[in-house]
């Protein structure tokens, strides 16, 4: 019951920004251009903001990049720039090898590399930072896609009472009241969502400062958050969320806040960080939620409803639109306090607009130190019991 969460929290993102968009297409850059947004605070894009490509070859690194959101993604960033250097950073390794083999089909020429990473575990960030550093001078892009949603518990009447009613929009945009998760302590002693969704991304910012704060170039770093990133189930004296049943959401507006607090630490060093929505995408996960005769049923009414709300994106490729298009602009000119929605038109043409996020500087600021606070303790903890089993190790390897 994964997903569905997820795909009715993807939602709204794209949502608020309703505006039409606008029909010519920058041909020399592909890029997709907004109109101005629906709201009191109007964004206009113009076609300045797309950047040329370099003759320097970019490095990009997409974690879960082995399937849905992230494989789209990898696919449209690798037909817009044939120079890049793509590295898939996965757990599975077996599907990474499937979904590189997969990209190399149409392109075999492509330079696409293979990391094993497992978010969630701190080792492995540590490990898979290193293997980075040894093997890039650099890295421009960094998209923070993985992400879990685990043990979700969807109440089923709720959902068919609010599916015929007037909020069923809004419904399938926060998913508030119809979907909680059963979190767990992981290895490392971090709640598995907040370690999953937020803290190893955190630390593998931190672990590769040095790649992407280098004198004289930019570098982005790019979020994969949803509309479910609520103020509500997220508390800053709890922020591994312990004590709630939320902590999907409770980590996705953590991102929220860490994508703003990084912009005021690191913009000056050349670091620049967005947010993102892929709005409501059908993926493997999603479909692991309920059984399949469930998504044949409403598949229809989501596609009805998709003709009166643009957050209905239905496909990883839709849902990849915003990830794409922010590879495309100069992040100079980007709203450090918006999140960029992929969205889609009644039709299905795909397009991305911002929304203001729910946040404010102070709190992003103290959530900031936390996670500071957080990443020395949980490295000195590391560095002890991996002491402690070198040593027991010595100890065995004696007696024999």
């Amino acid at each position: 019951m994964k997903l569905i969460g997820q795909l009715f929290a993807d939602i709204q993102s794209h949502h608020w920004c309703a505006g039409a968009e606008r029909a010519g297409r920058n041909r020399t850059m592909g890029c997709r251009l907004p109109r101005a947004a629906k709201t009191s605070s109007r964004f206009s894009f113009s076609r300045t903001f797309c950047v040329c490509q370099s003759n320097m070859e970019k490095v990009v690194i997409v974690t879960g990049a082995n399937s849905g959101i992230g494989l789209a993604l990898c696919d449209r960033l690798l037909t817009e720039d044939s120079q890049l250097r793509l590295c898939l950073a996965c757990r599975n390794m077996q599907r990474a090898e499937a979904a590189r083999a997969n990209l190399l089909a149409s392109r075999s020429s492509a330079r696409i590399d293979l990391l094993h990473l497992d978010v969630g575990s701190v080792q492995s960030v540590l490990s898979a930072a290193k293997e980075i550093k040894t093997k890039y001078s650099r890295v421009d892009f960094l998209y923070l896609n993985a992400g879990i949603m685990p043990n979700p518990t969807v109440d089923i009447g709720a959902f068919f009472k609010g599916l015929f009613s007037r909020n069923a929009i809004n419904m399938f945009a926060t998913a508030e009241g119809l979907l909680t998760q059963q979190d767990r302590v992981n290895s490392d002693g971090l709640q598995e969502v907040f370690a999953t969704n937020l803290f190893g991304h955190f630390l593998l910012v931190r672990e590769l400062e040095p790649l992407l704060c280098q004198p004289g170039h930019t570098s982005r770093v790019v979020w994969t958050s949803s509309s479910n990133a609520r103020r509500s189930a997220f508390s800053i004296e709890d922020f591994q969320h312990t004590k709630g049943t939320e902590p999907y959401s409770s980590s996705k507006y953590a991102s929220d806040l860490l994508s703003l607090a990084l912009n005021r630490h690191k913009n000056s060093q050349g670091l620049f960080s967005s947010v993102t929505c892929p709005g409501l995408v059908m993926t493997n996960l999603t479909f692991g939620i309920l059984p399949s005769f469930f998504w044949t049923l409403i598949m229809p009414i989501m596609w009805m409803i998709r003709i009166f709300t643009n957050t209905f994106t239905l496909t990883p490729n839709n849902g990849a639109e915003a990830l794409f298009w922010l590879f495309l602009q100069k992040p100079e000119v980007l709203d450090s306090r918006a999140k960029y929605h992929s969205l889609t038109s009644g039709l299905g043409t795909k397009y991305t607009e911002p929304r203001q996020m729910d946040i404010d500087d102070e709190m992003s600021e103290v959530f900031y130190s936390k996670l500071l606070e957080l990443e020395k303790t949980t490295r000195r903890k590391l560095n002890e019991r991996n002491a402690d089993n070198e040593a027991y190790q010595q100890y065995h390897n004696n007696i024999e």
